[in-house]
Protein backbone atom coordinates (compact mmCIF):
# COMPACT_ATOMS: atom_id res chain seq x y z
CA UNK A 1 0.00 0.00 0.00
CA UNK A 2 0.93 3.75 -0.31
CA UNK A 3 2.78 5.81 2.21
CA UNK A 4 4.04 2.79 3.80
CA UNK A 5 0.66 2.02 5.34
CA UNK A 6 0.84 -1.94 6.46
CA UNK A 7 -1.73 -4.33 7.06
CA UNK A 8 -0.10 -5.16 10.32
CA UNK A 9 -0.69 -1.50 11.06
CA UNK A 10 -4.43 -1.26 10.29
CA UNK A 11 -5.12 -4.18 12.42
CA UNK A 12 -3.32 -3.08 15.59
CA UNK A 13 -4.67 0.55 15.36
CA UNK A 14 -7.94 1.24 17.09
CA UNK A 15 -10.89 0.94 14.56
CA UNK A 16 -14.80 0.95 14.98
CA UNK A 17 -17.72 -0.69 13.20
CA UNK A 18 -20.95 1.42 13.11
CA UNK A 19 -23.23 -0.87 10.72
CA UNK A 20 -23.03 -3.98 11.70
CA UNK A 21 -25.50 -6.43 12.01
CA UNK A 22 -25.74 -9.18 14.20
CA UNK A 23 -28.02 -11.58 12.85
CA UNK A 24 -25.25 -10.88 9.38
CA UNK A 25 -22.23 -11.27 11.55
CA UNK A 26 -22.02 -14.80 13.63
CA UNK A 27 -19.31 -17.33 13.77
CA UNK A 28 -19.54 -20.19 10.76
CA UNK A 29 -19.04 -22.63 13.50
CA UNK A 30 -21.77 -21.58 15.39
CA UNK A 31 -24.62 -20.82 12.73
CA UNK A 32 -23.81 -25.20 12.12
CA UNK A 33 -23.71 -25.93 15.67
CA UNK A 34 -26.73 -24.38 16.61
CA UNK A 35 -28.53 -25.38 13.22
CA UNK A 36 -28.34 -28.89 14.48
CA UNK A 37 -29.61 -27.55 18.13
CA UNK A 38 -32.25 -25.95 16.32
CA UNK A 39 -32.99 -28.40 13.77
CA UNK A 40 -32.64 -25.96 11.17
CA UNK A 41 -31.89 -27.63 7.81
CA UNK A 42 -28.82 -26.13 6.28
CA UNK A 43 -27.48 -26.77 2.46
CA UNK A 44 -24.13 -28.25 4.03
CA UNK A 45 -23.59 -28.95 7.87
CA UNK A 46 -19.47 -28.12 6.75
CA UNK A 47 -18.10 -24.73 6.58
CA UNK A 48 -16.43 -25.14 3.26
CA UNK A 49 -19.99 -26.26 2.54
CA UNK A 50 -21.76 -23.35 3.25
CA UNK A 51 -19.18 -21.25 2.34
CA UNK A 52 -19.28 -22.70 -1.56
CA UNK A 53 -23.41 -22.66 -1.51
CA UNK A 54 -24.41 -19.49 0.45
CA UNK A 55 -21.60 -17.60 1.98
CA UNK A 56 -19.67 -16.60 -1.31
CA UNK A 57 -16.94 -14.18 -1.67
CA UNK A 58 -19.39 -12.53 -4.50
CA UNK A 59 -22.99 -12.83 -5.30
CA UNK A 60 -25.21 -12.32 -8.29
CA UNK A 61 -27.54 -9.67 -6.73
CA UNK A 62 -29.34 -9.21 -3.87
CA UNK A 63 -31.52 -11.90 -3.52
CA UNK A 64 -28.39 -14.41 -3.55
CA UNK A 65 -26.92 -12.35 -1.07
CA UNK A 66 -29.65 -12.11 1.47
CA UNK A 67 -30.44 -15.81 1.05
CA UNK A 68 -28.33 -16.94 3.82
CA UNK A 69 -30.58 -14.83 6.57
CA UNK A 70 -33.21 -17.34 6.50
CA UNK A 71 -30.61 -19.70 7.83
CA UNK A 72 -28.87 -17.69 10.79
CA UNK A 73 -32.37 -15.79 11.43
CA UNK A 74 -33.82 -18.98 12.12
CA UNK A 75 -31.17 -20.29 14.89
CA UNK A 76 -31.97 -16.97 16.33
CA UNK A 77 -35.34 -17.38 18.24
CA UNK A 78 -33.86 -18.37 22.21
CA UNK A 79 -32.38 -15.63 24.34
CA UNK A 80 -29.33 -18.35 24.97
CA UNK A 81 -28.40 -18.05 21.18
CA UNK A 82 -29.02 -14.25 21.00
CA UNK A 83 -26.42 -13.84 23.75
CA UNK A 84 -24.21 -16.28 22.46
CA UNK A 85 -23.53 -14.83 19.17
CA UNK A 86 -23.74 -11.41 20.42
CA UNK A 87 -20.32 -12.56 22.86
CA UNK A 88 -18.88 -13.81 20.24
CA UNK A 89 -19.70 -10.76 18.06
CA UNK A 90 -17.98 -8.65 20.34
CA UNK A 91 -15.08 -10.98 21.03
CA UNK A 92 -14.35 -11.25 17.63
CA UNK A 93 -14.14 -7.58 17.43
CA UNK A 94 -11.86 -6.79 20.55
CA UNK A 95 -9.43 -10.18 18.64
CA UNK A 96 -8.56 -7.49 15.41
CA UNK A 97 -8.42 -4.03 17.34
CA UNK A 98 -12.20 -2.74 17.02
CA UNK A 99 -12.59 -0.72 20.16
CA UNK A 100 -15.99 0.24 19.58
CA UNK A 101 -19.70 -1.33 18.05
CA UNK A 102 -22.58 -0.50 17.63
CA UNK A 103 -24.48 -3.80 16.71
CA UNK A 104 -28.12 -3.73 15.28
CA UNK A 105 -30.75 -6.05 14.91
CA UNK A 106 -33.82 -6.29 14.51
CA UNK A 107 -35.75 -7.37 18.00
CA UNK A 108 -39.05 -8.05 16.66
CA UNK A 109 -37.84 -10.77 13.97
CA UNK A 110 -36.21 -12.84 16.61
CA UNK A 111 -39.27 -12.93 18.66
CA UNK A 112 -41.07 -16.54 19.54
CA UNK A 113 -44.26 -17.85 21.43
CA UNK A 114 -40.95 -17.50 24.44
CA UNK A 115 -39.12 -14.82 23.79
CA UNK A 116 -40.70 -10.87 23.78
CA UNK A 117 -38.80 -7.98 21.74
CA UNK A 118 -37.58 -6.73 25.13
CA UNK A 119 -36.19 -9.86 25.62
CA UNK A 120 -34.39 -10.47 22.83
CA UNK A 121 -32.84 -6.81 23.01
CA UNK A 122 -31.85 -7.45 27.00
CA UNK A 123 -29.99 -11.06 25.38
CA UNK A 124 -28.24 -9.19 22.76
CA UNK A 125 -27.12 -6.84 25.60
CA UNK A 126 -25.47 -9.19 28.25
CA UNK A 127 -23.75 -11.18 25.27
CA UNK A 128 -21.93 -7.87 24.82
CA UNK A 129 -21.50 -6.63 28.34
CA UNK A 130 -19.84 -10.38 29.27
CA UNK A 131 -17.04 -9.67 26.12
CA UNK A 132 -16.88 -6.43 27.13
CA UNK A 133 -16.39 -6.42 30.80
CA UNK A 134 -13.67 -9.66 30.48
CA UNK A 135 -11.40 -7.14 27.76
CA UNK A 136 -12.36 -3.84 30.37
CA UNK A 137 -10.63 -5.69 33.56
CA UNK A 138 -8.30 -6.87 31.46
CA UNK A 139 -4.18 -6.07 33.05
CA UNK A 140 -3.18 -4.38 29.63
CA UNK A 141 -6.74 -2.17 29.59
CA UNK A 142 -5.96 -1.45 33.64
CA UNK A 143 -2.23 -0.62 33.12
CA UNK A 144 -3.07 1.86 29.99
CA UNK A 145 -1.46 -0.27 27.29
CA UNK A 146 -5.06 -0.97 25.89
CA UNK A 147 -8.24 1.33 25.44
CA UNK A 148 -11.22 -0.33 26.78
CA UNK A 149 -14.00 -1.64 24.60
CA UNK A 150 -17.39 -0.09 24.27
CA UNK A 151 -20.90 -1.03 22.52
CA UNK A 152 -24.29 0.22 21.92
CA UNK A 153 -26.56 -1.46 20.53
CA UNK A 154 -28.89 0.01 17.61
CA UNK A 155 -32.70 -1.46 17.18
CA UNK A 156 -34.07 -1.63 13.89
CA UNK A 157 -37.46 -1.23 12.57
CA UNK A 158 -38.37 -3.45 8.88
CA UNK A 159 -40.13 -1.50 6.29
CA UNK A 160 -41.69 -3.80 5.11
CA UNK A 161 -42.63 -7.65 6.89
CA UNK A 162 -44.78 -10.57 6.17
CA UNK A 163 -46.58 -12.85 8.60
CA UNK A 164 -43.58 -16.15 7.90
CA UNK A 165 -40.73 -13.69 9.42
CA UNK A 166 -41.85 -14.16 12.82
CA UNK A 167 -44.34 -14.66 15.60
CA UNK A 168 -45.04 -10.82 16.39
CA UNK A 169 -45.22 -9.53 12.56
CA UNK A 170 -48.15 -12.30 12.08
CA UNK A 171 -50.26 -11.73 15.05
CA UNK A 172 -49.92 -7.68 14.25
CA UNK A 173 -50.78 -8.39 11.08
CA UNK A 174 -53.80 -10.23 12.16
CA UNK A 175 -55.07 -7.80 14.76
CA UNK A 176 -54.76 -4.90 12.41
CA UNK A 177 -56.31 -7.24 9.50
CA UNK A 178 -58.24 -4.54 8.20
CA UNK A 179 -55.80 -1.83 8.69
CA UNK A 180 -53.47 -0.50 4.79
CA UNK A 181 -50.04 -2.30 4.86
CA UNK A 182 -48.21 0.69 5.49
CA UNK A 183 -49.74 1.57 8.92
CA UNK A 184 -49.17 -1.79 9.97
CA UNK A 185 -45.52 -1.37 9.09
CA UNK A 186 -45.64 2.05 11.18
CA UNK A 187 -47.46 0.66 14.03
CA UNK A 188 -44.81 -1.90 14.66
CA UNK A 189 -42.16 0.70 14.11
CA UNK A 190 -43.42 2.86 16.58
CA UNK A 191 -44.01 -0.26 18.85
CA UNK A 192 -40.26 -0.49 18.72
CA UNK A 193 -39.21 2.96 19.64
CA UNK A 194 -41.63 2.98 22.17
CA UNK A 195 -39.73 -0.32 23.57
CA UNK A 196 -36.45 0.69 23.19
CA UNK A 197 -37.30 4.06 25.19
CA UNK A 198 -38.84 2.62 28.30
CA UNK A 199 -35.92 0.28 28.23
CA UNK A 200 -33.35 2.81 28.36
CA UNK A 201 -35.28 5.21 30.84
CA UNK A 202 -36.31 1.73 33.35
CA UNK A 203 -33.36 -0.54 32.86
CA UNK A 204 -30.35 1.93 31.33
CA UNK A 205 -29.98 -0.46 28.88
CA UNK A 206 -27.02 0.95 25.98
CA UNK A 207 -29.62 1.34 23.11
CA UNK A 208 -27.90 4.18 21.33
CA UNK A 209 -29.96 4.01 17.86
CA UNK A 210 -33.04 3.70 15.94
CA UNK A 211 -32.59 2.48 12.32
CA UNK A 212 -34.88 1.48 9.73
CA UNK A 213 -33.98 -1.45 7.17
CA UNK A 214 -35.50 -4.10 4.22
CA UNK A 215 -36.68 -2.84 0.77
CA UNK A 216 -36.24 0.50 0.28
CA UNK A 217 -37.75 1.29 -3.26
CA UNK A 218 -41.54 1.22 -2.95
CA UNK A 219 -41.15 1.64 1.06
CA UNK A 220 -40.12 5.14 1.73
CA UNK A 221 -38.80 5.87 5.37
CA UNK A 222 -41.07 8.70 6.19
CA UNK A 223 -43.83 5.96 6.54
CA UNK A 224 -42.59 5.79 9.90
CA UNK A 225 -42.22 8.93 10.60
CA UNK A 226 -43.93 8.50 14.13
CA UNK A 227 -41.31 5.99 15.54
CA UNK A 228 -38.58 8.72 14.29
CA UNK A 229 -40.36 11.46 16.16
CA UNK A 230 -40.65 9.73 19.29
CA UNK A 231 -36.92 8.44 19.33
CA UNK A 232 -36.38 12.20 18.16
CA UNK A 233 -38.62 13.18 21.58
CA UNK A 234 -36.56 10.55 23.53
CA UNK A 235 -33.16 11.39 23.02
CA UNK A 236 -32.13 8.18 20.79
CA UNK A 237 -30.11 9.02 18.17
CA UNK A 238 -31.26 7.78 14.50
CA UNK A 239 -29.85 6.38 11.35
CA UNK A 240 -31.49 5.33 8.09
CA UNK A 241 -30.59 2.73 5.60
CA UNK A 242 -30.89 5.13 2.31
CA UNK A 243 -28.91 5.78 -0.68
CA UNK A 244 -28.83 1.70 -1.07
CA UNK A 245 -31.27 0.64 -3.39
CA UNK A 246 -32.95 4.49 -4.30
CA UNK A 247 -31.29 7.55 -4.94
CA UNK A 248 -30.63 11.05 -3.29
CA UNK A 249 -34.42 12.00 -2.45
CA UNK A 250 -33.92 8.83 -0.11
CA UNK A 251 -30.96 10.35 1.50
CA UNK A 252 -32.71 13.75 1.87
CA UNK A 253 -36.33 11.98 3.12
CA UNK A 254 -34.15 9.97 5.70
CA UNK A 255 -32.89 13.65 7.08
CA UNK A 256 -35.18 15.95 6.79
CA UNK A 257 -38.22 13.82 7.73
CA UNK A 258 -36.72 10.90 10.17
CA UNK A 259 -34.15 13.43 11.87
CA UNK A 260 -31.18 10.89 10.70
CA UNK A 261 -27.96 11.42 12.34
CA UNK A 262 -26.05 9.24 9.81
CA UNK A 263 -27.00 7.69 6.84
CA UNK A 264 -26.47 3.96 6.66
CA UNK A 265 -24.68 3.13 3.16
CA UNK A 266 -25.80 6.18 1.05
CA UNK A 267 -24.05 4.88 -1.70
CA UNK A 268 -26.43 6.70 -4.31
CA UNK A 269 -26.07 9.77 -3.06
CA UNK A 270 -24.08 11.72 -6.02
CA UNK A 271 -26.46 9.69 -8.51
CA UNK A 272 -28.18 12.92 -10.11
CA UNK A 273 -29.49 10.37 -12.80
CA UNK A 274 -31.78 8.41 -10.03
CA UNK A 275 -33.89 11.49 -9.22
CA UNK A 276 -37.10 10.84 -9.83
CA UNK A 277 -38.88 13.95 -8.19
CA UNK A 278 -40.23 16.26 -11.83
CA UNK A 279 -39.95 19.25 -9.33
CA UNK A 280 -36.12 18.95 -9.09
CA UNK A 281 -34.97 20.54 -12.09
CA UNK A 282 -31.52 21.15 -11.33
CA UNK A 283 -30.53 17.55 -10.29
CA UNK A 284 -26.58 18.61 -9.74
CA UNK A 285 -27.33 21.51 -7.89
CA UNK A 286 -29.81 19.15 -5.89
CA UNK A 287 -26.96 16.53 -5.04
CA UNK A 288 -24.29 19.37 -4.34
CA UNK A 289 -26.29 21.00 -1.99
CA UNK A 290 -27.75 17.78 -0.63
CA UNK A 291 -23.72 16.82 -0.07
CA UNK A 292 -22.67 19.53 1.33
CA UNK A 293 -25.53 20.48 3.73
CA UNK A 294 -24.65 16.25 4.93
CA UNK A 295 -20.96 17.02 4.91
CA UNK A 296 -21.60 20.80 7.20
CA UNK A 297 -24.31 18.87 9.66
CA UNK A 298 -21.71 16.11 10.04
CA UNK A 299 -24.12 13.96 9.50
CA UNK A 300 -22.20 10.54 9.32
CA UNK A 301 -21.89 8.00 6.15
CA UNK A 302 -21.74 4.43 7.23
CA UNK A 303 -19.78 3.09 4.11
CA UNK A 304 -20.15 -0.88 4.00
CA UNK A 305 -17.50 -1.50 0.72
CA UNK A 306 -17.52 -5.27 0.21
CA UNK A 307 -21.04 -5.34 0.90
CA UNK A 308 -22.02 -2.68 -1.88
CA UNK A 309 -19.63 -4.14 -3.98
CA UNK A 310 -21.54 -7.55 -3.18
CA UNK A 311 -24.80 -6.39 -3.78
CA UNK A 312 -25.10 -3.73 -6.31
CA UNK A 313 -23.92 -4.83 -9.81
CA UNK A 314 -23.30 -1.33 -11.03
CA UNK A 315 -19.99 -1.23 -8.73
CA UNK A 316 -17.29 -3.85 -9.60
CA UNK A 317 -14.54 -1.88 -7.53
CA UNK A 318 -13.76 0.63 -5.08
CA UNK A 319 -12.45 2.93 -7.89
CA UNK A 320 -16.11 2.70 -9.16
CA UNK A 321 -17.67 3.33 -5.61
CA UNK A 322 -18.05 6.81 -4.29
CA UNK A 323 -16.23 7.06 -1.19
CA UNK A 324 -13.13 8.35 -2.60
CA UNK A 325 -15.44 11.13 -3.83
CA UNK A 326 -17.21 11.54 -0.02
CA UNK A 327 -13.91 11.66 1.70
CA UNK A 328 -12.83 14.22 -0.80
CA UNK A 329 -15.83 16.52 -0.27
CA UNK A 330 -15.39 16.47 3.58
CA UNK A 331 -18.15 13.92 4.39
CA UNK A 332 -17.81 12.40 7.75
CA UNK A 333 -17.20 8.61 6.45
CA UNK A 334 -16.95 5.64 8.84
CA UNK A 335 -16.03 2.49 7.25
CA UNK A 336 -18.33 -0.45 8.28
CA UNK A 337 -18.53 -4.31 7.74
CA UNK A 338 -22.35 -4.55 7.76
CA UNK A 339 -22.70 -8.36 7.73
CA UNK A 340 -19.50 -10.12 8.78
CA UNK A 341 -20.14 -13.63 7.57
CA UNK A 342 -22.52 -12.89 4.64
CA UNK A 343 -19.87 -10.31 3.43
CA UNK A 344 -17.00 -12.72 4.89
CA UNK A 345 -15.20 -10.11 5.93
CA UNK A 346 -13.56 -8.03 9.05
CA UNK A 347 -13.15 -4.06 9.93
CA UNK A 348 -9.23 -4.72 9.15
CA UNK A 349 -10.38 -6.02 5.76
CA UNK A 350 -12.68 -3.44 5.08
CA UNK A 351 -10.16 -0.38 5.87
CA UNK A 352 -7.58 -2.25 4.22
CA UNK A 353 -9.40 -2.32 0.86
CA UNK A 354 -10.48 1.61 1.04
CA UNK A 355 -6.87 2.57 1.83
CA UNK A 356 -5.19 0.59 -0.96
CA UNK A 357 -7.81 1.25 -3.66
CA UNK A 358 -8.63 4.54 -3.03
CA UNK A 359 -4.88 5.75 -2.46
CA UNK A 360 -5.27 7.14 1.04
CA UNK A 361 -2.81 8.98 2.55
CA UNK A 362 -1.71 8.09 6.17
CA UNK A 363 -3.71 11.37 7.40
CA UNK A 364 -6.52 10.44 5.20
CA UNK A 365 -6.53 7.11 6.83
CA UNK A 366 -6.21 8.92 10.34
CA UNK A 367 -9.11 11.03 9.88
CA UNK A 368 -11.30 7.96 8.74
CA UNK A 369 -10.70 6.13 12.13
CA UNK A 370 -11.18 9.04 14.25
CA UNK A 371 -14.23 9.83 12.09
CA UNK A 372 -16.02 6.49 13.30
CA UNK A 373 -15.35 7.11 16.89
CA UNK A 374 -17.02 10.78 16.70
CA UNK A 375 -19.59 9.64 14.88
CA UNK A 376 -20.80 6.98 16.66
CA UNK A 377 -24.11 7.12 18.87
CA UNK A 378 -21.68 6.66 21.96
CA UNK A 379 -23.44 5.14 25.46
CA UNK A 380 -21.67 7.16 27.77
CA UNK A 381 -21.61 11.27 28.42
CA UNK A 382 -20.38 13.82 25.59
CA UNK A 383 -17.29 14.51 27.80
CA UNK A 384 -16.55 10.72 28.19
CA UNK A 385 -16.75 10.25 24.26
CA UNK A 386 -14.56 13.22 24.19
CA UNK A 387 -11.42 11.55 26.36
CA UNK A 388 -12.08 7.99 24.66
CA UNK A 389 -11.57 9.85 21.21
CA UNK A 390 -8.32 11.34 22.41
CA UNK A 391 -7.29 8.16 23.82
CA UNK A 392 -7.64 6.87 20.17
CA UNK A 393 -5.90 9.47 18.65
CA UNK A 394 -3.34 8.94 20.75
CA UNK A 395 -3.03 4.90 20.29
CA UNK A 396 -3.19 5.85 16.81
CA UNK A 397 -0.14 8.59 16.39
CA UNK A 398 2.12 5.84 19.00
CA UNK A 399 1.34 3.03 17.10
CA UNK A 400 2.14 4.80 13.71
CA UNK A 401 5.45 6.12 15.26
CA UNK A 402 5.98 2.48 16.22
CA UNK A 403 5.06 0.42 13.08
CA UNK A 404 5.56 2.68 9.96
CA UNK A 405 8.56 4.18 8.57
CA UNK A 406 9.21 8.32 9.02
CA UNK A 407 7.97 10.43 5.90
CA UNK A 408 10.36 11.87 4.99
Amino acid sequence: MRHGITSEFIKQIPKSDLHLHLDGSLRLKTLIELAKQEKVKLPSFSEAGMRRLVFKSRYKNLPEYLHGFQYTCGVLHRAENLERVARELAEDNIAEGVRYIEVRFAPQLHTSTELSTSDAIRAVVKGLESAALAHNRSKTVRSGEDLPFYFGVIVCAMRRFGRSMSPYFADLIRIMGHADRKEIFSAASLELARAAVELVREEGMPIVGFDLAGEEAGYPANDHWRAYQYAHENFIKKTVHAGEAYGPESIFQAITECHANRIGHGTWLFSENMIKDPRVKDKRKYVHNLANYIASERIGIEVCPTSNLQTMPAINSIGQHPVRRMIEEGLSVSICTDNRLISNTTVSRELELVAKEARLTRRQLRNLVVAGFKGSFFPGSHNAKRSFVRGVIERFALLERKLLPKQS
